[in-house]
């Protein structure tokens, strides 16, 4: 049997994960992610897929982020019909935020249309709500740490990555004539101290390894992160402001909403209403009630006046009624909203609405991708544009480390001590070029691993005759 790999994308660059395995005949696509950020990578999602999605055999899904699942509308749309294999947290993660994905490609496309600042005469979704529906009756859900044949040569075991809720580290057996071989992605891996969700557990074993290197080149920041959040709400509510806080709707908003709640517990930050604004948010904060095993927060969560997503000072903004009347506020409060790199959501009309008032603050907490008007922000871009309009950049903008549900470099080095053995081969993905660099050298020059950073569209053999 010959294995070979396709590198679709996730290719120094942290967007656009998809990764293309084939068994002789059989095509196995890991990951089928959006690419977002440079517009050069966002013009990859209207390119013709490299393969005929209908030669696809089948999908699997290490976590639910749209870098990693927000693909799958157009792949389905196009002919692929096989099964998604995926945790089942990621099961119901992906159905709301393909949902959102869906409805926000149609609003942004209706948009241009309306204010006329598209090339096309008539600007159209790249997939829309109906054709992420097409993707659910293809999800197959299965249990962590349970061995899935997939085939007569192939079998598929989830196991824990910390990261988001139901985020998983992939293992795929392959079984050829002669010998067994074994494929590790390890998906994006989380903390090893995070407040809400397990570490990512040891993989004794790999052939091959794919490891994502998003903080491959960096050590996040040793301070409190906790404390710098309350020091930038206080700073805000001093200059008699509003707090908004950008968050990804799946992990950091439910991270952030855990570390207010102390804070006010604490007293650390005025007694203030806290507004989540963001439907998928909402819906998202739920499902820690249904899956307890996924996470460390159960009996904080059933314990009642102890539930950092329910209590008196916050409020949760479903509709975009309620979401517009929040442009009303004058200080004493802080909103979270989504995207967390400002990309799309809600957030944008808070951005339209706030960046010109000196009093209001933007508080970044989370990475914020090459290109996403979130990093221009926190570099100081005087400037931001949205809506085919300049907006004068004049509130405060932090950026706090720490809060990341990323590993850093020492974090991934940890990760990759916990093999007993070293792997043949090691593919740096998922990572800006530096960031990539960053990692492969340390593992080279520690660990003595031979590592490899692909190129977008780069194939490779990595077993001829197994």
């Amino acid at each position: 049997m010959q294995v070979k790999v396709k590198f679709l994308g996730g290719a120094k660059t942290v967007t656009g994960s998809r990764y293309l395995l084939e068994f002789d005949h059989q095509k196995i696509l890991v990951d089928c992610g959006l690419f977002q950020g440079l517009k050069e990578y966002r013009l990859r999602n209207w390119d013709k897929f490299p393969i005929d999605p209908s030669e696809i055999d089948l999908i699997v899904l290490t976590h639910a982020h749209i870098d990693h699942s927000g693909y799958l509308p157009k792949l389905v749309k196009e002919g692929f019909d096989g099964p998604i294999y995926c945790t089942f947290p990621t099961e119901e993660l992906v159905r709301i935020l393909l949902l959102d994905s869906g409805k926000l490609q149609e609003e942004e496309a209706a948009y241009a249309q309306k204010k006329g600042y598209s090339r096309h005469e008539k600007p159209l979704p790249l997939y829309t709500i109906e054709d992420a529906e097409r993707v659910f009756p293809l999800l197959n859900p299965i249990e962590m740490e349970e061995e899935f044949k997939l085939n007569e040569n192939l079998s598929l075991t989830f196991y824990n990555a910390g990261h988001i809720l139901g985020a998983a580290i992939a293992k795929i057996k392959v079984k050829g004539h002669n010998q067994e071989k074994k494929l590790i992605f390890s998906g994006d891996l989380g903390r090893y101290k995070d407040p809400i969700m397990h570490a990512p557990v040891r993989i004794p074993f790999a052939d091959v390894l794919f490891m994502e290197s998003t903080y491959g080149n960096r050590k996040q920041s040793q301070q409190n992160p906790m404390e710098e959040l309350a020091r930038a709400i206080r700073e805000t509510f001093r200059n008699g402001g509003v707090s908004i806080i950008p968050a990804f709707a799946v992990g950091r908003t439910q991270m952030i909403l855990y570390y207010l709640h102390l804070l006010l517990q604490k007293g650390k930050i005025p007694d203030i209403p806290i507004y989540v604004d963001s439907p998928m948010a909402i819906d998202v904060t739920k499902l820690y009630k249904r899956f307890h095993p996924y996470h460390r927060l159960g009996p904080v969560i059933d314990e009642e006046g102890s539930n950092p997503f329910q209590h008196p000072k916050l409020h949760y903004y479903q509709t975009q009624e309620a979401s517009m009347s929040l442009n009303a506020l004058r200080g004493d409060a802080i909103i979270i909203s989504a995207s967390g790199m400002a990309t799309g959501g809600r957030v944008l009309h808070h951005l339209y609405n706030r960046l010109p008032n000196e009093q209001d603050s933007f508080i970044f907490v989370g990475y914020q991708a090459e290109g996403t008007r979130g990093r221009k922000l926190i570099d100081g871009d005087p400037i931001s544009r949205m809506y085919g309009i300049d907006i004068q950049v004049k509130s405060k903008i932090y950026y706090i480390e720490g809060m990341s549900a990323h590993a850093d470099q020492d974090e991934l080095m940890e990760w990759a001590e916990g093999f007993a053995s070293k792997p043949k081969l090691a593919f740096m993905i998922h990572g800006e070029k530096e960031a990539s660099e960053g990692l492969s050298n340390r593992l080279e020059q520690e660990l003595g691993w031979h590592t490899i950073i692909p190129e977008y569209l780069e194939s490779f053999v990595l077993f001829d005759g197994i």
